[in-house]
């Protein structure tokens, strides 16, 4: 029972104290024990209690040393209940990124449509991985391209009455741009299935990996399912005018950079005329910087030889253009979409300064809002299962996709009334045009 409690007590620090030096595959076993122990906290605690209480039942605790590391597991029980709850800090963190995003005044309401689905659902966070909800339909497994002899398919959230002119969601998975470590089927799902309850499309990507495939083919393939969902969309209920891509970790840094490079033709070759523009981007936790310029990863360099070895497999050396092209913070333009960053403060994968550094560089450049919230307490891909902490995030991210849409439409319904003002008047003025050429032809005769 002692050494038990030293390693619960371990996990307990971590969760508060997370690994960022080196050697960094300590910090990669930090990420797991702290998503593990810091999003499902009431899981491991029922699970440890119910461990001791078999100890106990089976008469293995006895002595000095068992009675302090019951001791310990209570003290690490209670911490790891306390850290859970403190998720509720990011509530305030993301109302203003949201706020931010929309560029509201201090004194200036946020209207909450009354349909939308965002009070907590404490049910949903016994089951963190029960993402399913009854009312949405999902569809499996569409193909959006051949490349090379390979078939690349996508899935399609909806709700089941199949709204009509629905906004969509674009998600780009994550896995460190590598096979075997990540795919559509496990990210993103709990955004993408309240988004969809909600009225949204969502459309999960699959896309070629490394090693097997080099950058910029994710890229391209990324570019492939947004050509798709221009042309095909509406039949799933979407409107092809509104998408906003999102992805964490590698889909971060692959959607920012899909939103950056907007019509860019080396990221097109084939489809160079297909209009790739999106309406908004929400990143999440990504590496932005590839050249690593302003010494965001000061931990190592082992994030950049990975990316040398298996994704680029180019040294920076010997392809700095690359690199460069590459990295979503150097497609920063005036034009850009409007851009909501989302890292976790306690991140031991990506630090912080990666989104930090995109952030600095969108709001001095770009011309639409951009917001950045650093979640406290959160690691990396904190928001894969359902947890306290993902709910508050997912709630507040339907808020403001709502918005942002409600706006658009706005934006749109303007336009159209300008244009049909402007062919009224056009109208007018050819008709008062001909009745005076008629009167000059009378005049004459």
């Amino acid at each position: 029972m002692f050494l038990l409690s030293l390693i619960w007590a371990w996990t307990a620090w971590n969760v508060y104290r997370p690994y960022k030096s080196r050697p960094e595959l300590l910090g990669v076993f930090s990420f797991i024990m702290g998503v593990i122990t810091g999003e499902f906290a009431l899981h491991v605690i029922a699970l440890e209690v119910a461990l001791t209480f078999l100890i106990i039942l089976f008469g293995e605790l006895s002595g000095f040393g068992d009675a302090l590391g019951l001791t310990i597991a209570l003290g690490s029980w209670l911490a790891i209940g306390v850290f859970y709850f403190r998720a509720q800090r990011a509530e305030p963190i993301m109302a203003q990124a949201v706020r931010d995003a929309l560029e509201l005044n201090p004194d200036q309401p946020l209207n909450t449509a009354d349909s939308l689905q965002i009070s907590p659902d404490f049910k949903r966070l016994l089951k963190p991985f029960s993402y399913r909800l009854p009312n949405v339909t999902r569809h499996k497994n569409i193909e959006y391209c051949t490349v090379n002899g390979r078939s690349l398919k996508l899935d399609i959230y909806h709700r089941a009455d199949l709204p009509a002119n629905a906004p969509v969601l674009y998600q780009m998975h994550g896995g460190a741009w590598l096979e075997n470590c990540g795919s559509k089927n496990e990210q993103a799902l709990p955004l993408m299935n309240q988004l969809a309850a909600n009225g949204w499309v969502c459309v999960a990507v699959e896309y070629r990996l490394s090693p097997g495939s080099t950058f910029p083919e994710h890229i391209i393939d990324c570019k492939r399912g947004l050509s798709w969902i221009k042309e095909n969309i509406h039949e799933y209920g979407g409107n092809p005018d509104f998408v906003v891509a999102t992805g964490g970790s590698a889909g971060g840094h692959l959607s920012s950079l899909l939103a950056l490079s907007a019509n860019a033709p080396e990221f097109q070759p084939g489809f160079e005329d297909v209009n790739t523009e999106v309406q908004g981007c929400i990143p999440f936790y990504g590496v932005y910087d590839f050249l690593n310029s302003q010494n965001q990863r000061s931990t190592g360099e082992s994030l950049s030889q990975w990316i040398s070895a298996k994704v680029l497999k180019q040294t920076r050396a010997e392809a700095p253009e690359l690199w460069k092209q590459a990295s979503p913070l150097y497609w920063v333009h005036k034009d850009a979409p409007p851009f909501l960053i989302i890292h976790g403060e306690a991140d031991t994968l990506v630090p912080v300064g990666e989104s930090q550094t995109l952030y600095n560089a969108l709001h001095v450049t770009s011309e639409q809002a951009v917001a950045y919230a650093e979640i406290p307490d959160a690691q990396h891909a904190f928001e894969i299962g359902i947890s306290l902490r993902t709910q508050i995030v997912v709630n507040q991210l339907c808020v403001y996709l709502d918005e942002l849409y409600r706006r658009h439409l706005h934006t749109a319904s303007l336009a159209l009334n300008e244009g049909a003002k402007a062919n009224d008047e056009q109208e007018e003025s050819d008709i008062s045009a001909e009745l005076e050429s008629d009167e000059g032809l009378e005049t004459q005769s």
